[in-house]
């Protein structure tokens, strides 16, 4: 696999308050990302989502119904639920309300919740990133009863730069004092999506360098390195660092080679319109070269997996 063009690595932080009595919006998101990552590889829906509405419903992890029922949703009985229950106060005096094991219960009754429904089947078929349709969907098909409800999960995806999650970067936080804080210049971007004044920090075990192709994040492999230790550095699984680089199967890892750790693009404005083959190509060492995602360009190019290409043959980029 070719190494890719390296673009200078942005270092920049996001400031965490003090924890007091209750749990801080910074710490329930370093607490429960994973269970967000995990609900979205098992079920589809946006990680950001998932984080933002378990924040929004649970005041932080701070409310009755998450600290007595392990209920980070506001999830409901319904007809259908056969487990305990707690009577809340809601839409109405003494509503009952579904209670969990724990928390990991609640995250994936959530996404099982969403999936089972007919009523938001449709937001299924919005783009694996698009956190704002999601938002909005949930909202017309009536998750919560605010009008608003759509607009305050995309302001807390926003404000905590919960879109890392959908493209599998884990988000993390460093207790700084405001002189501390850096000031990014220029128009530069993290993960397609443009930075203002603060971004959060990305996690990154074991002292990797984080780098972006066409502003997805990547990393080169360093000699001794398997697709899992890669994996397991960026809290992620080894079958999704597959997934995120067209890979399936066993693979043989190089020092120097890229690895794409948040989702490529499936079309990309910012690249040449055609490219032209050169000796040793193939139709996945241009997708990584370009951070396109392989499926996405075979069908520009109206190939399948198993198409040839030619020394001088032009493949459409967009």
């Amino acid at each position: 696999m070719k190494s890719l063009f390296l673009i200078p690595l942005l270092w920049v932080t996001l400031a965490l308050p003090l924890a007091a009595q209750q749990q801080t919006r910074e710490e329930y998101i370093l607490k429960y990302k994973e269970l967000a990552t995990e609900t979205m590889e098992r079920y589809g829906i946006p990680a950001s989502i998932v984080m933002a509405q378990a924040l929004l419903e649970s005041g932080n992890g701070n409310s009755r119904l998450a600290r007595e029922a392990n209920n980070h949703f506001g999830i409901k009985c319904g007809s259908a639920w056969r487990g305990e229950s707690l009577a809340h106060d809601d839409d109405a005096p003494d509503e009952c309300f579904r209670v969990y094991g724990s928390v990991e219960e609640s995250f994936l009754d959530h996404g099982r919740f969403l999936d089972d429904s007919p009523r938001y089947q449709r937001l299924f078929d919005l783009a694996e990133d698009d956190y704002a349709g999601w938002a909005e969907g949930l909202r017309a098909c009536g998750y919560a009863t605010n009008p608003n409800y759509g607009a305050m999960l995309i302001k807390i995806i926003e404000d905590n730069r919960l879109y890392l999650l959908d493209q599998g970067v884990s988000v993390d936080y460093a207790d700084i004092r405001p002189e501390q804080q850096e000031v990014v210049l220029g128009k530069d971007s993290v993960g397609g999506i443009p930075v203002d004044q603060y971004t959060v920090t990305i996690d990154l075990a074991s002292g990797r360098e984080l780098r972006f192709n066409n502003g997805v994040p990547y990393v080169e492999a360093q000699a001794g390195d398997t697709f899992a230790s890669i994996a397991r550095d960026f809290r992620m699984s080894r079958k999704r660092l597959l997934k995120l680089n067209d890979l399936s199967g066993e693979f043989d890892l190089h020092g120097g080679d890229a690895l794409y750790v948040g989702k490529k693009l499936k079309r990309s404005p910012n690249t040449p319109l055609n490219y032209v083959v050169k000796p040793g190509d193939t139709m996945h060492s241009i997708s990584q070269q370009y951070a396109l995602r392989l499926k996405n360009l075979l069908k520009i190019n109206k190939m399948t997996p198993d198409s040839p290409i030619r020394e001088g043959q032009q493949i459409r980029l967009r």
